[in-house]
């Protein structure tokens, strides 16, 4: 599969009624970096949601999840999307690690002055 220059990958996770979703969708380089999704979500001539590397978590019952390679969500089951790295684990302290560093490196980002 040819990877499209023009795009950048986000780690999202999806939810629907019936499933969460977690995967991968490409945005546009040329968006701002606060609309990028807001952008792919709204955008009228979309109808489904391309999605790399996904897994997918019923919300009943303990099935195991499924993983697909590529897949495709029809856009009027989409109830939220959210980038991944954003997300707030209580059980897991490797994440809440990940997210002080992150935040530790958003400050420092924008202390420092452009060019």
């Amino acid at each position: 599969m040819a990877k499209n220059v023009d795009t950048v990958p986000i780690e999202v996770s999806i939810l629907t009624a019936d499933f969460d979703i977690k995967g991968i969708v490409h945005v546009s380089k040329y968006t701002n970096t606060n609309r990028e999704l807001t952008d792919l979500l709204n955008d009228r001539e979309r109808r489904f949601l391309a999605v790399t590397n996904a897994e997918i978590f019923p919300r009943t019952g303990n099935q195991a999840p499924r993983k697909y390679n590529f897949m495709e969500i029809h856009m009027d089951y989409v109830l939220m999307v959210h980038p991944s790295a954003q997300a707030v684990f209580k059980d897991s302290g490797k994440s809440q690690e990940d997210i002080t560093r992150f935040r530790e490196l958003r400050l420092k980002l924008n202390q420092t002055r452009p060019f």
